[in-house]
C-alpha cells in the first residue's frame, strides 16, 4: 500500500515562504537540497511525517500562476477559533471560520488562510473524519 509522504508547491520566495509556514503552522525545514536551478525545501513538524515541499526555481522574479486547478492544503488543529486569533494578532489575515452543516449537524469547523504565493490552506478544528 502506498504511503503519501510530501506535497509540493512552488515559491517564489523561500525566505517569506519559510517565515510564513514556521509561524502559521509550526513547520520547521527538515532538509534542504541545492541544485545548479532550483532549490527544494522540505518543512515538517513532530505532528505528522508528512512534509510539505518548497520548490524554488532560481532566477524566477514572477509570481506562479496558480491557475484553476489548484485547491487546497489542509492542515488540523485541536481549536480552530484559538487558531484563528492567534493567526489574526500575528497579521496573517485568515478568513472567517465556517461551521459545515450541510444537513444541519456541524460536520467540520474551518477557515481557510493564504500563503505568500496565493495558495489556499484550509485549517480544520480536530474530530470525526478530520484528525
Amino acid at each position: 500500500m502506498a504511503k503519501a509522504i510530501h506535497t509540493m508547491i512552488r515559491v517564489l520566495d523561500e525566505a517569506r515562504s519559510i517565515a510564513f509556514y514556521r509561524q502559521a503552522f509550526g513547520l520547521t525545514v527538515a532538509d534542504r537540497l541545492d541544485f545548479d536551478s532550483f532549490t527544494l525545501v522540505y518543512l515538517s513538524n513532530p505532528e505528522t511525517t508528512f512534509e510539505l515541499e518548497l520548490t524554488v526555481n532560481k532566477g524566477r522574479t514572477q509570481p506562479y500562476d496558480l491557475g484553476d486547478g489548484y485547491g487546497h492544503l489542509a492542515v488540523s488543529v485541536a481549536d480552530v477559533a484559538a487558531e484563528h486569533a492567534r493567526l489574526t494578532e500575528a497579521g496573517l489575515s485568515p478568513r472567517k471560520i465556517v461551521d459545515f452543516a450541510p444537513a444541519g449537524t456541524v460536520i467540520a469547523r474551518f477557515f481557510f488562510i493564504a500563503d505568500p504565493d496565493g495558495y489556499q490552506i484550509e485549517v480544520l478544528e480536530r474530530g470525526g473524519r478530520y484528525l
